[in-house]
């Protein structure tokens, strides 16, 4: 890509920032700060999975799939990705995100977004192998992505990045568990 595409697309993002920072929503601030809050560390997309694989059959085998893509989508992202392209953190107070939406601004790198990648991983993981999880796990995995926009600590190419890069690890794991499975686990 040449530097003027580069350069006009990071004017784009910018400027999608800029606009949901200025964009009054007090009846979403709370709970999407809270939900952006709740994906740290991806505690909801782990305890979904762990919970599937309570259940015998189908849901193990989607909760499985949901952990093992979480864990490499999270992988990827916060220490290949976030180690590799090292974008700065949007600059908050700059675009005057409001203080009541915020969550703590995170010391590591923006690109790509982590909390989005592991939610992506998940929803694509578990709805391939649980079709019916899908709409309400990519419903999900849309907020969790918007909230970390909304709540000021990403740009959306970020978190557009998160998302291409979790469904990516999802199909990773789900081609190598279905190779496992095809040839009984001989490599």
């Amino acid at each position: 890509m040449n530097d003027t595409v580069l350069h006009d697309l990071s004017a784009l993002d910018g400027a999608l920032y800029a606009a949901v920072a200025a964009t009054d929503t007090p009846a979403l601030d709370v709970r999407l700060r809270r939900l952006s809050a709740a994906a740290d560390r991806s505690k909801i997309n782990l305890s979904v999975a762990v919970a599937l694989t309570l259940v015998p059959g189908r849901c193990r085998r989607a909760g499985l799939a949901g952990a093992a893509a979480v864990a490499l989508a999270s992988f990827s992202s916060n220490i290949l990705g976030k180690g590799l392209v090292r974008r700065p953190r949007p600059d908050r107070e700059g675009a005057r995100v409001r203080v009541d939406r915020q969550v703590p601004m995170p010391t590591s790198a923006s690109f790509p977004s982590g909390h989005t990648a592991s939610a992506f991983a998940l929803a694509t993981a578990v709805g391939t192998v649980l079709p019916p999880a899908s709409v309400p796990l990519g419903m999900f995995a849309c907020a969790v992505g918007y909230s970390r926009v909304h709540t000021g600590v990403h740009y959306p190419g970020d978190v557009i990045a998160g998302a291409v890069l979790g469904s990516a690890c999802a199909s990773l794991v789900l081609a190598m568990g279905h190779k496992v499975l095809v040839s009984g686990g001989r490599g």
